[in-house]
């Protein structure tokens, strides 16, 4: 005999979320919200500083093709060590206009003869003196300086941004044959060193920087 059972359907009761677990949903969404979010700004604040340093870098190698133009077509070049005053008067003895060396690469001045400077010629002796319009970079204070107007007070113009800090331990100018003569037999040479660092908001980055210039005319 077979014995036939009735099954029963149980019809599921549509309840929804309860509030435990919609807080739990809104908590783990608020979680991914927020480390999205940091990750964003992290990636904002990393390209910002980017183009920051990316704008002062382009600033700073400017400066390094100026001088490296300007150099390259001047000529009596003449170095100044560290602590070692330029002459600005155009009839002192030691002239910016006197050609001189600094092989050992302790120079934080150079100044030189532009290409269209000139020298002044006294009508009563005939000697040639310096016409205070020699261009003079130096480094001083952990920035560039330059002027068109030999050392004369007030004509030395900051090249490099603020933020650049130049260190006056590591840079300097080595410049090899500068002097004249008939023992003259290298071109003139310059060789400009700049190591640092870049201070971005509040982020010090380091830099070195290096180039060198062979004076254009021959003088040999």
């Amino acid at each position: 005999m077979i014995k036939i059972y009735k099954i029963k359907k149980f019809r599921r009761i549509n309840q929804g979320y309860t509030i435990i677990e919609t807080m739990i949903a809104i908590s783990i969404f608020l979680v991914i919200v927020m480390v999205g979010m940091g990750a964003l700004l992290n990636a904002n604040f990393l390209h910002q500083k980017s183009q920051d340093m990316r704008s002062i870098m382009d600033s700073l190698s400017f400066v390094m093709e100026d001088m490296s133009k300007n150099l390259r077509t001047g000529y009596n070049y003449r170095c100044f060590k560290e602590g070692q005053l330029i002459p600005n008067n155009p009839r002192d003895n030691d002239t910016v206009s006197t050609p001189s060396s600094c092989p050992a690469g302790n120079s934080l001045a150079i100044a030189f003869e532009h290409q269209n400077g000139h020298l002044y010629i006294d009508p009563e002796t005939k000697i040639d003196y310096d016409s205070e319009d020699q261009w003079v970079y130096r480094i001083d204070s952990g920035a560039i300086f330059k002027s068109e107007e030999g050392a004369r007070s007030g004509s030395f113009v900051q090249l490099t941004p603020e933020e650049v800090d130049i260190n006056i331990s590591y840079s300097n100018f080595l410049v090899l044959g500068a002097e004249k003569g008939d023992s003259d037999s290298q071109q003139p040479f310059v060789t400009i060193k700049l190591v640092g660092e870049i201070d971005s908001k509040g982020i010090k980055t380091p830099f070195s920087l290096q180039t060198s210039v062979s004076q254009r005319m021959i003088d040999i």
